[in-house]
């Protein structure tokens, strides 16, 4: 966490929770979540939790953690069938930050990483927790999102090949070539571009680390977490992503399969068996996933250089720093394109 609040911001934070009816009196605030993205924050004024999320600190990329969108997103989502947190105010940059922030409802349950808590630790409540965020997943792709007041949210046309070339952009030289160890997964990437499967509402960063779950049993999700990302595009591209974030036994584990470690327990749905729900559930024809299996883990290779450009540089978080995380990602990409 490289930023926290002062007396005087939470002093702000606090006049403004009251004049929306949210909180009353002074407010304590505590960083929660891993902090390498937008930073998150429990608020709590003795009788009232909630939470706040902010952008980092700058320098920010350009569109990058835009504050109004996400909440904007959370909000159009609400009465669907996909759980999320209730959007309970939004402030402007300058009324209480130099940037805009959101709040919304605090959701308590367990997020789960390294290992399943204890009272949900039965095989039947892991398969069902695995089982769940599949589902979540298909309702979340199943949202009109056009009803929904999110037609501008993005461009679903052409989406795949258009978000392979901008990503690779964030590395590329000055003559548009990838690093040489990037090299020939970009041109497995760029040889095989599919057309879109439809178009949907696309997460982005959709893994069992992003929810919160019932405190108890039965396993189940309370709240789809992490927004930032979320666009209008290829549902596909969050089955890939999910699929590539989701640990397999016996196979070297990436940075995000680690976050999720905990689905290597007994009980949870192998990858084979949350890919056939899908299918069922959405009637999606998944015989084209290995691209997009592919190119999360090419993504995240690419996110996790830009991040470790920026670290050596002195501006970016010091966790990308380590080199090694993005060599996992690019080792990954070429056992699932092989």
């Amino acid at each position: 966490m490289s930023w926290d609040w002062n007396d005087e911001q939470r002093a702000g934070l606090a006049r403004f929770l009251a004049e929306r009816g949210v909180c009353t009196g002074p407010v304590a605030t505590r960083p929660i979540g891993d902090g390498h993205s937008n930073l998150t924050f429990l608020v709590d004024d003795g009788s009232r939790k909630v939470v706040v999320r902010r952008p980092p600190p700058p320098p920010v990329p350009p569109g990058a953690h835009d504050m109004l969108r996400e909440a904007k997103l959370i909000g159009a989502l609400a009465g669907t069938d996909v759980p999320v947190a209730d959007v309970l105010a939004v402030g402007q940059a300058g009324e209480v930050l130099d940037v805009p922030f959101y709040v919304m409802s605090y959701v308590e349950g367990p997020v789960i990483t390294g290992r399943t808590p204890p009272a949900l630790s039965t095989p039947e409540d892991r398969r069902r927790i695995g089982e769940s965020l599949v589902d979540t997943l298909a309702a979340l792709h199943a949202v009109d999102w056009r009803a929904r007041g999110l037609a501008g949210m993005g461009r679903p046309e052409g989406f795949n090949g258009r978000h392979f070339r901008r990503m690779g952009k964030l590395i590329a030289d000055s003559e548009g070539r990838p690093p040489a160890e990037f090299a020939e997964i970009d041109a497995w990437l760029a040889a095989h571009v599919p057309p879109e499967s439809g178009e949907a509402i696309v997460h982005n960063d959709y893994r069992l680390g992003n929810v919160i779950v019932g405190p108890d049993s039965p396993g189940r999700i309370l709240a789809v977490l992490d927004w930032e990302l979320a666009t209008i595009g290829d549902p596909l591209f969050d089955v890939g992503y999910f699929l590539a974030s989701y640990p397999v036994a016996g196979e070297p584990m990436t940075p995000t399969e680690e976050l999720g470690a905990a689905a290597l327990e007994q009980g949870y749905p192998t990858r084979d068996e949350l890919a056939a729900r899908y299918a069922t559930a959405t009637g999606r024809d998944l015989s084209g996933l290995d691209w997009y299996t592919v190119l999360a883990l090419w993504k995240l290779a690419v996110l996790y250089e830009y991040g470790r450009r920026r670290a050596v540089e002195g501006v970016g978080d010091e966790y990308y720093a380590e080199a090694s995380l993005v060599k996992s990602f690019l080792e990954a990409a070429q056992r699932a394109a092989s």
